[in-house]
């Protein structure tokens, strides 16, 4: 579990890329070369998130790039689910956002693991799955501020404590609004 300490170190890390690519330009994940991480200190952030922006198509492939990242099973919000869970997610954000774009915002690292702060923003152009039920498409352009605490166990992600603002997204477009009380 990750801890508050003034001996961690804390970096404010602001990149635009596109997902899809490392904000250096390169695809990921990085074919021909070893991409497992020793500790969660050499964990590659941007590989690791840049393999959500991927358009997938589910099956070996992509179970594999993303079993390069995370363990299987791996425990999301406290269910344990396969690989295939995390590819199906993604390509659901993809079927909900087109032109998708992260921004990392925050990250925190220890010996166990890594938080991350970051914002994905995107056009609406398919169902949204929220904790408010499904958005269905808007067209307009939504942005989610997401905070994700990953458990590193040997070098892959064991467990995620995902919290995405999902609130001020629906506000934004205007999916729920206050009621006045009485």
């Amino acid at each position: 579990m990750l801890t508050s300490s003034p001996t961690l170190p804390t970096f404010a890390h602001r990149s635009s890329a596109k997902v899809g690519t490392t904000g250096r330009g390169r695809p990921t994940p990085r074919e021909g070369k070893e991409t497992r991480m020793s500790t969660s200190e050499s964990l590659d952030l941007e590989a690791l998130l840049d393999l959500w922006g991927r358009p997938w198509t589910p099956g070996p492939e992509a179970e594999a790039a993303f079993g390069e990242f995370y363990a299987e099973p791996v425990v999301v919000n406290g269910t344990t689910l396969p690989l295939s869970a995390l590819v199906e997610r993604a390509t659901a954000l993809h079927r909900a956002l087109a032109d998708l774009q992260r921004e990392i915002l925050t990250t925190l690292t220890s010996d166990q693991g890594v938080a991350v702060e970051f914002r994905l923003t995107g056009r609406h152009v398919g169902p949204l799955t929220t904790s408010a039920g499904v958005l269905p498409p808007t067209g307009r352009v939504l942005s989610l501020r997401v905070i994700d605490i990953l458990t590193v166990v040997d070098g892959r992600v064991t467990g995620i404590a995902m919290v995405p603002d999902e609130l001020a997204a629906l506000m934004a477009v205007n999916a729920v609004r206050l009621i006045e009380p009485g």
